[in-house]
């Protein structure tokens, strides 16, 4: 689009309730905008406390016919749901690359690692089987079940729109639960089109709604008394507000907070493998990932060996259009996160680090990033590198959540394993070494969550769950997999025995096994 184009109007964006879209009874939006224009392409509806009563009680009138559905029922659902999305993932990732700016081979790569949990879900009749012991005492038989717990909400955030809720809706869904999505408002569009995915597949009205909006939705559903469970992905601040106030009126809550994840680059490491893990990890998705590596941990001599390859790679970086498939980093997702980002470099300077590498001078125009847009008014940053970062700087101790990769420098692998273990986050981590004593102690003995031994985003699989430790993760149980299972369900313990088998008399003492 040419700077003389008239723009189109903004799409409306609306809720989904009751397996239909509605405007809903808020009466306010917010603006949607397309990262590396800076231009608004949608405006999105904020739902009213109404909305979201209409939502829960749709969820609730749906819930006990879809949780007596038997599970291989539900579970033929999700897969003609798996190949709808199959079929139209692609159209998925281009929409979270206009309304995030990350890159459309990374949009694609977040829509694979949401079908591979729609893919665990599938398998929802073996994951619910339960325990049955023949005879725990004489004549009488004791077996457990996995049911449903009821409307469940998930509270997602804008850096996956699509693969952040497959975290949660398709496990919850084929474990018999109905579901409220309240997805970012920032890149708000996957949701509606994960609905209607969800219609075509054949799933009821009810079982699965979307309530866009902001904080008052947020409380609402916090607050609202049908609601069993709440799922949230975000900032550590949020998270503990989600799980103190979801606690307070008596939720199961499953609460994914912030990251601060290092990567330790011991001596005899791959130096290039180093190189490629720490830009990748660092820059990827403009370092909007939970997962992103911010602080690498140079050990010993392998500073001298990476700095300087770093710094050239830094500066080198393709930051272009996402859609441009030359692409290596996109645009900031929005003007307040870059300035957010921004101040982080300027604070980094103050705070007496060496910026090796200062991305807030890019040039998106002389870069060519637009790819026949105008880029304007885009939320452009360069990649950064700080070096000689302390454990004492903010830059290193807060979560930027932006393309900012901290330099810390450790004397020995002892040093290194202390400096990740006194952070007060504890989500991901990586170590590079050829030295498999090394990589034994370091899995060991690190005080994280998701551990990469030569692998710097180590997310785990559909099958395995998601979390990680410290004020990382509020809550008991990790995302997706087993855990999944887990939370999105209660477990029922049954004994049984009949006339027959049942002595006379009433019996005063506590119940053993005779």
């Amino acid at each position: 689009m040419s700077t003389n184009t008239p723009q189109s109007a903004p799409t409306p964006i609306v809720h989904f309730i009751n397996g239909q879209r509605t405007e809903g009874a808020g009466g306010h939006t917010q603006d949607v905008t397309n990262p590396a224009t800076g231009r608004v392409t949608g405006r999105v509806a904020l739902a009213a406390r109404t909305d979201v009563d209409a939502a829960v009680a749709a969820a609730q009138a749906a819930f006990p016919k879809w949780a007596d559905t038997p599970p291989i029922r539900r579970a033929r659902v999700l897969f003609h749901f798996l190949e709808l999305l199959n079929q139209h993932k692609d159209a998925l990732a281009h929409a979270i690359t206009a309304e995030h700016g990350k890159v459309f081979t990374d949009a694609q790569g977040e829509v694979t690692r949401g079908i591979e949990i729609v893919e665990f879900a599938c398998g929802i009749p073996q994951l619910l089987k339960g325990d049955f012991t023949d005879q725990v005492s004489t004549g009488i038989d004791n077996w457990t079940l996995r049911q449903p717990l009821g409307v469940v909400a998930g509270i997602t955030p804008f850096n996956f729109p699509v693969m952040v809720p497959c975290w949660m809706f398709p496990v919850a869904i084929a474990a018999g639960n109905t579901f409220v999505l309240k997805p970012s408002p920032i890149d708000p569009t996957p949701s509606l089109m994960i609905a209607d995915l969800l219609r075509q597949a054949g799933l009821p009205d009810g079982v699965f709604n979307v309530v866009q909006g902001d904080k008052e939705a947020v409380d609402a559903l916090l607050e609202h008394p049908a609601v069993q469970a709440v799922s949230f992905v975000g900032s550590t601040p949020i998270a503990n507000h989600i799980y103190e106030a979801g606690a307070r009126h008596g939720k199961r809550v499953q609460a994914l907070g912030g990251a601060k994840n290092h990567m330790v680059v011991m001596p005899d490491a791959d130096m290039e493998q180093a190189v490629d893990a720490l830009i990748g990890a660092g820059y990827g998705s403009a370092g909007e990932r939970c997962m992103a590596i911010s602080v690498a941990v140079l050990v010993g001599d392998a500073a001298d060996q990476l700095v300087p390859r770093l710094v050239e790679r830094a500066r080198t970086l393709k930051v272009l259009d996402g859609e441009d498939l030359a692409a290596e980093m996109g645009p900031i997702v929005t003007r307040a996160a870059h300035e957010r980002i921004c101040s982080y470099i300027a604070l980094g300077v103050q705070e007496g680090a060496q910026l090796l590498v200062d991305g807030r001078g890019f040039d998106a125009r002389a870069a060519g990033a637009g790819t026949g847009t105008d880029t304007s008014d885009g939320f452009w940053l360069g990649g950064t590198l700080f070096d000689h970062v302390t454990p004492e700087m903010r830059i290193y101790k807060e979560e930027i959540f932006g393309p900012v990769l901290a330099i810390v420098r450790a004397k020995d692998f002892a040093e290194a394993v202390e400096l990740v273990n006194r952070h007060e986050f504890g989500n991901g981590v990586a170590c590079f070494t050829r030295d498999g004593h090394v990589a034994r102690e370091f899995g060991r003995r690190i005080q994280v969550g998701m551990v990469g031994i030569n692998v710097p985003i180590p997310v785990p699989m559909a099958w395995q769950g998601f979390g990680g430790w410290k004020r990382s993760l509020f809550g008991d149980m990790h995302a997706y997999g087993e855990e999944g299972v887990r939370f999105y369900t209660r477990q029922k313990s049954i004994m049984q025995r009949w006339p027959e088998s049942t002595p006379k008399g009433a019996e005063f003492a506590m119940p053993t096994a005779k």
